[in-house]
């Protein structure tokens, strides 16, 4: 494999360009492309700064001058081309949802055991949320009783086309869940160390809403409502952790600060502040007052991937395992949907 790791990413529409940016960024080089068809593919090519087209996505997963292979194509292709690179020996970066099945998701984590393999849950590469699961993990907010937020988005508001995503043979049941709940749990989870246990989910509007309550292991409650038709909210994922001696709130629209409410009162924390800790500087890439986003967050987590791959896994890296847990809480939530009652998660 060669020391400067060599892509391939598969669909090459909004996410394909934020990976492509992000493998740059980490050092690596984009080879190869593959679209829907071969003349999208060659597009794609010029769009993203590839080496060159391939002409399938197969083609591109057997091709000599990729190491990495980043699937990025409709949900339904996400178990067989991640199936097909594993066994081709590459590494893997898989979008969420890994698997629209849960039995696919386990079978992907048994292929991948041994492999560098992970799922972009980019938004724990916040240098604010990597503040708040110190600062929980050292104490500060004692016991935690009450985890709570919201991810709201407009894109599918007002009758807007969902493209493949409102097919639920492309996209899966339950797709606002599925495509940035899961995120939202997986963002409150890492920062609290609590797993959710058992919960109770309504979904309503074509799976375009849900809203969920839920128990942890470790004694908290919590809810958090999920919709893509919420107008005015463009990516709101919004999340709280209460605790006994303090409360850390974290807003993904204004991610350079966290709020943080103790008995003194409310007061807020910017980020590459003396404060921060070592964990969360470690990503604070850029002087205080000039902002970092989204596409920051996506380029620390491919760096850390490309860093795995070469013998170094750093802390909080999501990998297989972190998709095998968002398809077992999405598994829930449609089980609990469906019957109306609570329902345990699968661990």
């Amino acid at each position: 494999m060669a020391d400067r790791l060599r892509a391939g990413i598969i669909g090459a529409g909004f996410i394909g360009g934020v990976h492509a940016h992000a493998v740059r960024a980490a050092g690596g080089e984009v080879t190869r492309v593959a679209a829907s068809r071969p003349d999208r593919s060659e597009e794609a090519a010029v769009r993203l700064g590839a080496r060159t087209a391939a002409v399938s996505g197969d083609a591109l997963i057997d091709a000599d001058d990729v190491d990495v292979v980043h699937v990025c194509s409709p949900n339904s292709t996400h178990v067989a081309l991640a199936r097909r690179a594993l066994a081709a020996g590459k590494t893997v970066v898989c979008e969420k949802p890994l698997a629209t099945t849960l039995d696919d998701a386990r079978a992907l984590v048994a292929a991948a055991r041994g492999r560098v393999a992970t799922v972009p849950f980019v938004y724990r590469f916040h240098p604010a949320a990597r503040e708040i699961r110190a600062r929980v993990h050292a104490g500060g907010a004692g016991p935690l009783h009450l985890l709570h937020g919201a991810y709201l988005q407009d894109w599918q508001a007002a009758g807007a086309p969902a493209g493949w995503r409102g097919d639920a043979a492309e996209g899966g049941a339950h797709r606002a869940f599925a495509d940035v709940g899961v995120h939202w749990c997986d963002l409150v989870e890492f920062t609290s160390g609590h797993r959710i246990t058992r919960l109770l989910a309504a979904t309503a509007g074509g799976g375009t809403a849900s809203t969920v309550q839920f128990e942890t292991d470790s004694g908290a409650t919590g809810s958090v409502v999920v919709s893509q038709t919420a107008l005015g909210r463009r990516n709101a994922l919004r999340i709280s952790l209460d605790g006994e001696r303090a409360a850390y709130r974290f807003d993904q629209e204004s991610p350079e600060q966290l709020w943080i409410g103790d008995r003194d009162g409310d007061r807020v924390l910017h980020r590459g502040a003396p404060a921060y800790s070592p964990a969360a500087a470690r990503y604070s890439l850029l002087p205080p007052g000039h902002p970092q986003g989204y596409q920051d967050c996506f380029n620390a987590f491919v760096a850390d991937t490309y860093s795995a791959v070469h013998g170094d896994a750093p802390d909080g890296l999501p990998t297989f395992a972190d998709g095998l847990r968002a398809a077992a809480l999405t598994d829930a939530v449609i089980r609990s949907s469906e019957s109306s009652t609570w329902v345990e998660v699968p661990s």
